[in-house]
């Protein structure tokens, strides 16, 4: 009787094949399905629901129309709000916030720092509808917690998701998302051996100068991959929804938002797919990035 190896070709096949199969049911088959809608004048309602007609490059045409590209509510608002929003939220937001509280986290006492990690943390492992509810909690106009202490001490309330819309997300999302910078950049500065540090100190440095000759040099890998990986995550981020539904007025329809109203509010399929491919390009481009980067690093660790 021939003996079946747990090391065999056909044996890893076996174990593979359940996640290979929920990958191909739920991303490679949908992915593939989108690609296909985009092409395809496809509503929830009507005759096209059933039988969509085949209507090439008409959607993506739509999409980049030089005559409402720039109008509110229009796909080309919707990115150019987008990348305001990953500029502000993710790049100057929650990497130079989460670099300030990383370095800041080196010397302070431990149990300042245990209790501000623990804080930061919690801010990016509770649910994200659960932090959008209490946000909105906070900021509503009528019975909100800011406008309540603002009352209190007599001073008037102020309406910010309806008059600052969007420096509310951005805001938002920054003290969300910099948790994420600031744990990398901690692990980050205490890889560097501490005898840098201490030959600085010997030569009378300040904390500026060893932060910019010492410590950034040496963390300036992970502070790209950090840059590149807040980047997807805040350009498909769909959490303040729940803040501002994207309005008022379309001010804060990103373009996740923009794809869900499209698809699911005016039941236009095939120009949701449209937009949903236009966004898995982007997030191809940022990944194919990090991978060239992470491959560069991972040459300079073995020579």
């Amino acid at each position: 009787m021939k003996k079946f190896s747990l090391l065999s070709n056909r044996a890893g096949a076996l174990f593979l094949a359940p996640g290979a199969i929920l990958v191909a049911l739920f991303v490679i088959i949908p992915f593939f399905w989108v690609i296909f809608v985009s092409f395809t004048n496809r509503t929830l309602l009507g005759r096209t629901a059933v039988n969509p007609d085949f209507v090439g490059l008409q959607n993506y045409l739509a999409l980049f129309n030089p005559e409402t590209f720039f109008t509110r509510g229009q796909f080309g608002f919707s990115l150019i709000l987008t990348t305001q929003f990953v500029i502000l939220s993710a790049l100057v937001g929650q990497a130079l916030l989460g670099l300030l509280l990383a370095w800041l986290m080196q010397a302070v006492p431990k149990p300042l720092k245990a209790f501000t990690e623990t804080c930061v943390i919690a801010a990016w492992i509770l649910p994200e509808v659960v932090i959008g509810f209490a946000w909105f909690a906070f900021l509503d106009y009528d019975n909100g917690t800011l406008n309540g202490i603002l009352r209190s001490i007599g001073l008037p309330g102020a309406d910010l998701l309806l008059q600052q819309p969007f420096w509310v997300i951005v805001f938002f999302n920054t003290w969300r998302g910099a948790a994420f910078s600031m744990m990398l950049f901690n692990s980050a500065f205490q890889s560097i051996p501490p005898s840098y540090f201490q030959a600085a100190d010997v030569a009378g440095a300040t904390s500026f100068q060893k932060f910019r000759d010492i410590a950034l040099p040496l963390i300036r890998g992970h502070v790209v991959t950090d840059l590149i990986l807040i980047t997807m995550w805040t350009f498909n981020v769909f959490t303040p929804f729940i803040l501002t539904h994207g309005g008022p007025s379309y001010r804060t329809e990103l373009l996740s938002i923009y794809t869900y109203r499209v698809a699911f509010k005016d039941f236009e399929f095939g120009k949701g797919a449209a937009v949903g491919v236009i966004i898995m390009l982007i997030n191809l481009a940022f990944a194919l990035v990090y991978l060239r980067i992470a491959r560069s690093r991972n040459k300079e660790a073995e020579q």
